[in-house]
């Protein structure tokens, strides 16, 4: 079992900075890949960015790729996303993702078996 807690949304203005958060408890968190990923209304989830066990790889999707940093501290069993060059596009609840049955980078929701709660962020033009 892994336990994930995000947090660091919150309203912004279009240009500015959030970083996001995760904590995670249960399982040996420098074992296996983390992700985060978007839900904006009416649409479906997306993938964002994901990072390998050891925080030595990363993988974003082509819309963040530049403005959003994932990262990893093994020591303190956190993820973060720091988001920079916020656009309105960006609005939608946000999800950290637990993935204990890879090591390395996944991008696809299925692969994940534990999900934080989201925390909203909210890019006002």
């Amino acid at each position: 079992q892994v336990q994930l807690v995000e947090s660091g949304g919150g309203l912004v203005q279009a240009g500015g900075s959030l970083r996001l958060s995760c904590a995670a408890s249960g399982r040996t968190f420098s074992s296996y890949a983390m992700g985060w990923f978007r839900q904006a209304p009416g649409k479906e989830r997306e993938f964002v960015a994901a990072i390998n066990w050891s925080g030595g790889s990363t993988y974003y999707t082509a819309s963040v790729r530049g403005r959003f940093t994932i990262s990893r501290d093994n020591t303190k069993n956190t993820v973060y996303l720091q988001m920079n060059s916020l656009k309105s596009e960006d609005t939608a609840v946000y999800y950290c993702a637990a993935g204990p049955r890879y090591y390395n980078i996944r991008s696809t929701a299925r692969d994940y078996d534990y999900w934080g709660q989201g925390t909203q962020v909210t890019v006002s033009s």
